[in-house]
């Protein structure tokens, strides 16, 4: 899908409706009563839903108009299974159900070969948490769904990921009439933050500012682990002055910082 095109799968998407909140329930309750009419204003009215949530997956080189048509069986599943009855949002309920449809496609269309045994698995678990999504409106845990299928918790984890489609560092997964933010921006290695990245800086600056015997002695006491009595015999010198040339960089290391 090109950005500067508004078509998609032959639809005009600037000439979408959306349905305001207010409008969707009654809306919900006469196609439960079997209004088939009320049916496909449920569907026309939250074609932009689907739209935006595709537009995640744009990065990937999957067919944008197939993963809008897949995206539209999840809307509909959406609006046959919504229970009316329980204060929740359509879209609340909307969106997992349409992206869940997407994700199903993309697994059954992905390259990386799984067993039988484990994709079996896998389709019986995402099964169990449909229904009990229908069930609850709410998303059940993983012990809930072993417990509905009779399977061992732990390998209905190794299952579902067996069969997920891994994401791309790069995928776009948020973006507002601006730059887009992607899953890399997300990323944060917890062992190095900021402070640590500045201190880095400052220390490698400060070294800069010794003299080259000094460099040498800092280097291989703090960088290369060597003793005091090992850097006096690779330089050349006593330990008694390695130690006392230690001091001093250090010393001035600490000043620069």
């Amino acid at each position: 899908m090109h950005y500067n095109k508004v078509e998609i799968c032959g639809i005009n998407t600037a000439e979408l409706k959306v349905l305001k909140e207010e409008e969707k329930r009654p809306l919900l309750l006469s196609a439960k009563n079997g209004d088939m009419k009320a049916r496909e204003s449920l569907i026309d009215g939250n074609l932009r839903l689907v739209l935006s949530i595709i537009q995640r997956f744009s990065s990937r080189a999957d067919n944008m108009d197939d993963l809008f048509q897949v995206g539209c069986i999840g809307l509909i599943k959406a609006i046959d299974n919504f229970n009316t009855e329980l204060e929740v949002k359509f879209s609340t309920y909307a969106v997992p159900m349409i992206i869940g449809e997407i994700r199903r496609y993309l697994r059954d269309n992905n390259s990386i070969r799984v067993s039988r045994s484990m994709r079996d698995l896998a389709y019986k678990a995402l099964q169990a948490r449909e229904e009990l999504t229908n069930e609850t409106q709410s998303e059940p845990t993983i012990e809930a769904i072993a417990a509905r299928i009779n399977e061992k918790k732990e390998e209905i984890v190794i299952a579902l990921e067996a069969i997920t489609e891994p994401v791309s560092i790069y995928e776009p997964v948020y973006s507002d009439s601006g730059d887009a933010l992607y899953v890399l921006d997300q990323l944060r290695d917890a062992t190095c933050d900021d402070d640590i990245w500045i201190e880095d800086i400052a220390l490698k600056d400060a070294i800069k500012h010794l003299d080259e015997r000094e460099k040498k002695i800092i280097d291989m006491r703090f960088f290369a682990g060597k003793t005091q009595s090992e850097v006096a015999e690779a330089i050349g010198i006593s330990q008694a002055q390695v130690s006392r040339l230690e001091k001093g960089a250090l010393e001035r290391i600490r000043k620069q910082i």
